[in-house]
């Protein structure tokens, strides 16, 4: 057991009925943070399981996820309720939504069930005002920038060891203000800016799914946190299949009165908010295999690219962006990484 480890056993067994608690590793993420499972006793017959989890303070701050998860749940999210807080240790012990990943759930018979579950809570967690202890921050171009320079700088240069003198510079930059721009003319609601099927956990009873890792929400672009779900880094799907669920979340956030765009205009925005989300997948995949030592994102960072020179193609503007993904950075990510999946198929 290693001294963090031992800390969050200490600190959880002052808990009524967490006495002789034994934390387990759950997981980690991308992140720092870690999680654990503790089994409350108490009495009962069945013993109750509960999340503890481990945010190093040198690392992460936890006062947003606890702002956040708080409110959302007076809202009515399905987000963990927070039964104890340790914000100068990092130790939070949270209810337990399980095991089962949205991710691992997905076949071709309960996929549409699943999704538009996922995309009605979508639209309660986007009419949400922000805490009142904490403002949301903005998506803005610093923001926006931020995140794109992420695909030149770790996958492009550092990961793939590409040279990008001053036309690529330039084509870069061209592709970026246009992305940035249209990002930034969305309506803006409550983005959870991480919404896809490995923060989503299929709850027993029920269609709603169990929302995590929101600590990074902000407020920004409408289609943000569609595009996490449905262009999914994790799992891709047919053409038609998409276009039937971002319809029916078009009609259903139209219809809570979060924008007033027709099926083009909508679907504009999508794809457009789609390559800002994967040039920023795509570099931070590079980044924590890089800098943090997790080779197991980079298998992702083919479909995750894959998805930007699809939907580059379907935008004039930016052709000469798409000749130069096709013709040089894909060639490179195979032969370094592997092919994108390209293959549209729902799993068995």
């Amino acid at each position: 057991m290693d001294p963090r480890q031992q800390l969050l056993t200490d600190w959880v067994r002052q808990f009524s009925g967490l006495e002789q608690a034994m934390a387990e590793p759950v997981s980690g993420d991308a992140s720092f943070r870690r999680y654990f499972r503790v089994w409350r006793a108490a009495g009962e017959v069945q013993p109750t399981p509960l999340i503890v989890m481990d945010a190093p303070p040198a690392h992460e701050d936890c006062k947003p996820f606890v702002a956040i998860a708080r409110h959302w749940h007076r809202q009515g999210v399905m987000v963990p309720e927070i039964l104890q807080a340790d914000l100068d240790q990092g130790f939070l012990l949270l209810q337990d939504f399980g095991d089962s990943l949205m991710l691992d759930q997905l076949t071709e018979a309960s996929a549409d069930q699943l999704y538009r579950g996922a995309l009605t809570e979508l639209v309660h967690i986007q009419q949400l005002s922000a805490p009142d202890q904490y403002p949301l921050p903005p998506y803005d171009a610093a923001l926006l920038d931020r995140e794109m320079a992420l695909f030149p700088d770790w996958l492009l240069e550092q990961y793939l060891g590409l040279e990008l003198g001053n036309c690529e510079r330039a084509l870069l930059d061209t592709a970026f203000a246009f992305l940035r721009e249209s990002a930034l003319a969305q309506p803006e609601v409550t983005v959870h800016r991480d919404y896809h099927s490995r923060n989503l956990l299929v709850q027993p009873g029920t269609n709603r799914p169990g929302v995590i890792d929101f600590q990074d929400a902000v407020t920004g672009p409408v289609t943000y946190d569609a595009v996490s779900l449905l262009k999914d880094c994790y799992i891709r799907w047919p053409e038609q299949t998409l276009c039937d669920w971002l319809e029916f979340f078009r009609v259903q956030s139209a219809e809570a009165g979060l924008h007033r765009a027709d099926p083009d205009t909508f679907r504009q925005w999508f794809e457009l908010m789609g390559m800002q989300r994967h040039l920023k997948a795509a570099g931070i995949f590079a980044r924590l295999c890089l800098r943090d030592g997790k080779q197991g994102y980079l298998a992702d960072i083919p479909r995750t690219v894959g998805y930007l020179v699809t939907a580059s193609r379907r935008q004039p503007a930016l052709r000469h962006f798409h000749e130069w993904l096709v013709g040089v950075v894909m060639p490179a990510i195979e032969q370094r990484i592997g092919p994108a999946p390209f293959a549209e198929q729902a799993p068995e």
